[in-house]
């Protein structure tokens, strides 16, 4: 298998920090270390603007580039919602992910989905975070 990929939907959440920019960026910022993974890029984030007329309520859109994968969230400050994922090559830990984002969110409800990704390819993705760094970046060297 390549990776797991968890999604996590998250109810009941605080409104004013899924509308925090620096709150959200920090919560981008430091979960690759607390699941033990290493930040390609610094975090991403943007904010959406409320659309009139539109079903879009305004909120953040974020990612955080990793040597793994990547971490991505969306938020939905007036339903006190937010929309979570995790893709990595390397394993990691489901509840410490679920945990951390519950209590930083305040979220009363979660709705999680666990996927394996790429299960045929595993002789072509090295488990070795070291390895998978290297090998990618040889591959950007190529693309400079």
């Amino acid at each position: 298998m390549f990776g797991p990929h968890l999604t996590l939907d998250l109810y009941g959440c605080d409104k004013r920090k899924l509308d925090d920019y620096d709150f959200i960026y920090g919560v981008l910022d430091e979960m690759p270390e607390m699941l033990g993974m290493h930040k390609f890029s610094t975090p991403q984030l943007t904010k959406i603007p409320i659309q009139p007329n539109s079903f879009d309520k305004g909120g953040l859109t974020g990612f955080v580039i990793l040597i793994e994968s990547h971490i991505a969230i969306h938020t939905f400050p007036s339903d006190g919602f937010a929309s979570f994922d995790i893709f990595s090559c390397k394993y990691f830990s489901e509840e410490a992910a679920t945990k951390y984002l519950m209590e930083k969110l305040e979220a009363k409800r979660v709705e999680k989905n666990m996927i394996e990704r790429g299960r045929d390819f595993v002789k072509h993705y090295p488990r070795n975070v070291q390895k998978a760094a290297t090998i990618v970046r040889k591959e950007r060297e190529l693309v400079q």
